[in-house]
């Protein structure tokens, strides 16, 4: 007989994400979850004590929350890696995409746009203009990443060039900003 492994958060949360991945945002009951995990709904207070709630807020951070990583180089070039990373990341969970936009965590991408902001202030952009063009790239991604997924799911346009047409906007958004 197979021991299950122990039960953590990072499980938890990992398994919410292929529970949502798979079947919808929609789906995700504490019951489904601790079905999945082979518990009962209840140990999962255990290391959420604040349950979906923290669960929900749990899952915006570790997709969502992704900053720049240190290094150094061109900064419309790091951008551009980080960028195509992000993006990338967004649809590989792109049912979290719905809480990630309507949900209140100023936490989860603080990270992420200060990372930006201050890259972008490496550039020699003010605090307001590395405010404003992380604000401007981090729209952008997430706006094209909703759209994308809303036409993969409709099975609309199947000979896109969606990432093309994404470098191109990205482009367009870092010589604008960086």
């Amino acid at each position: 007989m197979s021991q299950r492994p122990p039960l953590t958060r990072e499980r938890i949360i990992e398994t919410a994400l292929h529970l949502i991945d798979g079947q919808g945002l929609g789906r995700l009951t504490m019951r489904r979850l601790g079905d999945a995990l082979e518990v009962e709904a209840m140990a999962i207070y255990h290391h959420l004590p604040h349950g979906k709630e923290q669960l929900l807020e749990q899952l915006i951070a570790h997709v969502a929350a992704h900053p720049v990583p240190p290094g150094a180089g061109d900064v419309r070039d790091r951008l551009r890696a980080w960028a195509g990373g992000y993006r990338d990341r967004l649809l590989d969970h792109v049912g979290v995409m719905p809480l990630i936009v309507t949900r209140r965590n100023p936490g989860a991408l603080m990270a992420t746009t200060q990372s930006v902001q201050d890259l972008l202030r490496t550039a020699g952009r003010t605090e307001a203009e590395a405010a404003v063009g992380a604000h401007t790239l981090l729209g952008y991604l997430l706006g094209v990443v909703a759209l994308d997924a809303r036409e993969q799911a409709a099975e609309t346009a199947p000979d896109l060039d969606r990432d093309g047409r994404f470098r191109a906007g990205l482009d367009g958004v870092l010589a604008a900003i960086a």
